[in-house]
């Protein structure tokens, strides 16, 4: 699996609305560290640091969102050396609850060792092509 949205979490229901199915949003965005691929069900290659982080989400325009105000931040790192190269979001910060929306890879892996903090400093997504 390459990294991507959840069939029946996500793109299934987004792609149901256009036939008129509405779903209820989730309430939350949370970002997971992986060490690899986070598979299909966000569950593989887990980083040793469970904690999710929440995501605000500036408001869509011209097709695209962005995360925003408060981003994510892993400090004081205390998981041992790991290189970080996936992130999987979730609608629950809880670890453990919740359901699996999507994946990406991050644009450069970050290694990281204890005492380091990970700063999550961009994530947008956007549907193109967008009818102007």
């Amino acid at each position: 699996m390459t990294a991507g949205l959840h069939a029946v979490n996500l793109a299934n229901k987004w792609l149901d609305m256009l036939a008129g199915t509405a779903f209820t949003a989730p309430a939350a965005s949370a970002a997971r560290l992986h060490t690899g691929d986070p598979g299909s069900a966000g569950t593989a290659n887990l980083s040793a640091e469970a904690t999710r982080k929440a995501q605000t989400w500036s408001a869509a325009s011209a097709g695209s969102k962005s995360i925003t105000t408060t981003l994510p931040s892993w400090t004081a790192w205390a998981a041992g050396t790991e290189t970080i190269s996936h992130i999987a979001n979730w609608d629950n910060v809880t670890t453990g609850a919740g359901n699996f929306l999507y994946s990406y890879a991050l644009a450069v892996a970050k290694q990281v060792t204890n005492g380091d903090t990970l700063n999550l400093t961009a994530h947008s997504i956007s549907f193109t092509p967008i009818a102007a």
